[in-house]
Formats: structure tokens, sequence, C-alpha cells
């Protein structure tokens, strides 16, 4: 059963759905791909790794998030040692906990000299934030930018903030960079919001080569039916997280009470 949204439903930008969003729309990507790319070109699907720490957790929603337990070291407990009262009654605190983040990613390369052609990205929330994750994908983006490779960089998610790109006074909740190396500093953004379908767009390759359309819709309506994320989404009771503006949330209210999805 599709999304009763005509495009990308706002409910799976919750940090409980996030990741495996991630997960399965870059892999359904992959499976997309490969076998129209054979034999000149092979898809990859790579693993960026780093450990970084935030205050909280539960709002992070990022792809195979492992919280790294400190090892512990043997308790010893000295006797008839006089311990002072502390002076004032102690606060509980929230202490930031180191973790690690894998993000995948797809990698197109040309067959026999193992050449990137072109990099797929989709963002996460640890790239979207201050912190260790944006730093290390702007490094890559920026080593990416001065190459000749080509770069698609699809941003599903409304918190957050946005690569910089010149000239863009758009505002939107969604995009897709399509960045061709041959064509820098131009590039092709596909801006869109909630109430629009997700958008379909090439895969740059090498100049006279066919380029398949990645149907970003299409893609996404599979995961959704097959993850069955409509028995796992209460849209009759839930919230949206992180929230719509006012008049998104009146839009998504009328939208579902249209399709019998509230009272």
């Amino acid at each position: 059963m599709p999304s009763p949204f005509p495009g990308m439903d706002s409910y799976l930008e919750h940090p409980d759905f996030w990741p495996g969003i991630h997960h399965l729309l870059i892999s359904e990507i992959f499976r997309f791909l490969s076998p129209q790319l054979r034999p000149k070109y092979f898809v990859s699907l790579e693993v960026r790794m780093y450990e970084t720490a935030d205050e909280d957790l539960s709002v992070i929603g990022i792809p195979d998030v492992n919280v790294i337990q400190p090892q512990t070291a043997t308790e010893t407990t000295a006797l008839n040692v006089a311990v002072a009262a502390p002076p004032t009654q102690p606060l509980t605190v929230i202490i930031p906990m180191p973790y690690q983040v894998r993000e995948g990613y797809l990698e197109i390369r040309e067959r026999g000299n193992q050449e990137l052609i072109t990099l797929i990205e989709i963002l996460s929330p640890s790239n979207k934030r201050t912190g260790k994750g944006r730093q290390m994908y702007e490094e890559k983006r920026e080593e990416i930018l001065g190459s000749r490779t080509h770069l698609i960089e699809i941003d599903l998610l409304r918190r957050g903030q946005k690569m910089p790109i010149i000239g863009n006074d758009i505002e939107s909740h969604y995009s897709v960079l399509v960045c061709r190396g041959n064509r820098r500093p131009k590039a092709d953004l596909y801006a869109f919001n909630v109430q629009n379908p997700l958008p379909a767009f090439p895969l740059p390759l090498r100049s006279g080569d066919t380029e398949p359309i990645i149907n970003l819709q299409e893609l996404f309506t599979q995961i959704y039916d097959i993850a069955s994320y409509d028995l796992k989404i209460d849209y009759r009771n839930w919230e949206v997280i992180p929230p719509l503006s006012e008049a998104d949330t009146i839009w998504a209210d009328a939208w579902l009470r249209d399709r019998g999805l509230r009272d």
C-alpha cells in the first residue's frame, strides 16, 4: 500500500523511521541502477564511518547508530573511610555520549580503470547539523566538486542547515541536486515540497552514454510498500516530527481526512 501523501511522507522524518528510510532508499537506488549500468560501469555501496557525540540521541535519526559503551574497571570499596556529606543535593544531568555513525552512499565507477564517475549521497541529520558529521561531509563534497566527478545530493529532511548553493533564493522542504562535473559551477536543483511528488532525474555518466532516469517517487513508493509503513504509522493520532508549519499542517490534516485516515 503506498503512502497517502503525494510525495515525501513527512512522518518518515521521525528519528525512529529515518534510519530505515535512508538505508532502504540507498539500497533501492543501488538495485535499480546496477543492472542498467553493466558492463561499462558498476555500482558500489560504500559506508562512511566516524565517531561523534550529541546531547540527545533521540532527535538525531541517523543511519546505524551505535552508542559506544565505556569500559568498566573493577570497583574497590574502602572500609572505615569517612565520607563527607555533599553540601547540596545533586542534580540529574545528561552527558553527551559518544556514538558511531555509519552513512551509506553510492559510487558509480567505470570498469577497467576504476575511475569514480558519479557519487550519490542521501543526506542524514548529522550532515545538516554542526559537528563532525557535517564537517566530514563538507570536506568530501568539496573534494568531489573540485574534480570531474558528477554529484547527486538528495535531501529529504526539512530540519537542519541546507548545503551551500549560490544564487538559490527558493525555499523548499526538500531538494535533489544534480551537479555534473563538466558543467560546474552550474548545477540542476530539483526543489519540491511535501505537497509535490518526488522528482525524476538523470544519472550523469560519460558524455554520449545513455543516462538512466532515477524516478525517486517510484522507488520511494516501493520501499514504503515493502517495509509496510502503513502498518507502522498512526496517521490518525500522531503528529509530524519535526513539525510542519501551520499552513502545511492544515493541508496535511485535510489531505489525510479526504483519504479516511483522520476523523
